[in-house]
């Protein structure tokens, strides 16, 4: 196995997954619920969006090809735009997850923790074009690899967020989050517009 290849198959997914904005989330949701809630949420929301990632790593290209007749580089720009518009609202608002007080925790846990936030459009994209690149094995070890490392800061989350609130680091870095999430989004819908151009360059 390439260990290298691993590592940037690893790197590449945290970045999507991208662990600080959910430290946030869990820390938005700690004055409703009490830690034992929010670790079922992050052991449930992580194993979802585990299912939902396999799922589109074996079945993406059947499902967007011959189902749908969906092109990827379609799902890139829309993916992009959802994954935009999210940073944009933690850029202004200072916020990923305003949910109302009387939410239950089953109503969160699959949408919108496990999805769109963490097996959001960006890493769902991923992982239906990364075999090509990397192989099914290594794709597969890294979607295991970046999801337990994603728990890891959940379950801590609560603590790391009085870490941040201690040094008055809370609401910048949220927004820094968040500026990055729709930075990524901008790439993302640059890169469909790319994989077009280059599917009808050979007929122009």
């Amino acid at each position: 196995m390439d260990l290298q290849l691993l590592a940037g198959a690893f790197v590449a997914l945290i970045a999507l997954i991208n662990p600080i904005q959910k430290i946030f989330v869990v820390t938005s949701l700690q004055e409703q619920f009490s830690g034992k809630d929010l670790r079922y949420l992050s052991f449930k929301a992580s194993l979802t969006a585990l299912i939902i990632l396999l799922f589109f790593l074996f079945l993406g290209h059947l499902i967007f090809n011959y189902v749908f007749h969906i092109q990827l580089y379609a799902f890139q720009v829309t993916c992009g735009v959802v994954l935009f518009y999210n940073g944009i609202n933690g850029l202004q608002k200072g916020a990923f997850l305003q949910v109302d007080r009387n939410v239950k925790l089953a109503d969160l846990t699959a949408v919108p923790v496990a999805m769109p936030m963490i097996a959001g459009p960006a890493t769902i994209t991923a992982v239906v074009t990364f075999p090509a690149h990397y192989g099914k094995l290594i794709t597969i070890l890294a979607i295991f690899l970046a999801l337990a490392v994603n728990l890891l800061l959940m379950i801590f989350a609560r603590s790391i967020g009085k870490l941040f609130a201690r040094f008055n680091l809370m609401n910048a870095l949220i927004r820094i989050t968040g500026l990055i999430v729709a930075t990524i989004g901008v790439q993302m819908v640059f890169n469909g517009i790319t994989t077009f151009i280059g599917s009808i360059h050979p007929l122009g």
